[in-house]
């Protein structure tokens, strides 16, 4: 007997934080702290199930008299309380962030996403991954991922995309402000 239903894919999500962060601002989205990351990311699933949605950042560390960095800390707690909250529920993956004359750089948030695609791939915890970043660092780990019969999904922006994630994903979809405006809130 054959038959008629089709097994549902799984995908899981991961998003470079930091890289959506700077997209979403580039196409003007407000309150990106409160952006609608689940129903952003049910929509690039369509009709296929999410296993895992993973976001990666670096966390800021507040010195004392430093006031910029105390106001990112402020603003990154809220972020990952809304991250964390019944109605995103996400998992946050904690890099670091390392400041080097008056400029903060992301440490460590490329590694835990290549991991995390890698052992998706062997544990077969995943059909697809759907990839939010534009970091080539990751073209790598995305040629193992194929190799192990996975597909990577890129979601990129029409205004800014990574030629090198496109010519390395299995799929490329490119977003335009107008698709991501759905899922801009209001303040909380």
């Amino acid at each position: 007997m054959l038959e008629n239903s089709k097994q549902i894919k799984r995908v899981a999500i991961y998003i470079d934080g930091s890289n959506l962060y700077y997209k979403l601002k580039d196409c003007e989205i407000k309150n990106i702290t409160y952006f609608g990351y689940t129903s952003f990311s049910q929509w690039l699933a369509r009709e296929r199930k999410i296993i895992a949605k993973r976001y990666y950042i670096g966390v800021v560390r507040s010195k004392e008299g430093d006031v910029k960095s105390k106001k990112m800390q402020e603003a990154q707690v809220k972020l990952f309380n809304h991250l964390q909250s019944k109605s995103e529920k996400f998992n946050v993956q904690r890099g670091y962030l390392m400041k080097n004359d008056g400029v903060f750089h992301e440490k460590g948030v490329d590694v835990k996403i290549a991991v995390d695609l890698l052992v998706g791939a062997y544990e077969n915890l995943y059909d697809t991954a759907i990839l939010i970043s534009s970091d080539t660092d990751l073209i790598p780990a995305i040629q193992k991922v194929k190799q192990l019969g996975k597909e990577v999904e890129y979601i990129g922006f029409s205004h800014k995309p990574s030629y090198g994630l496109i010519k390395n994903a299995s799929e490329t979809r490119l977003l335009t402000k107008n698709e991501i405006e759905q899922f801009q809130t209001v303040k909380q």
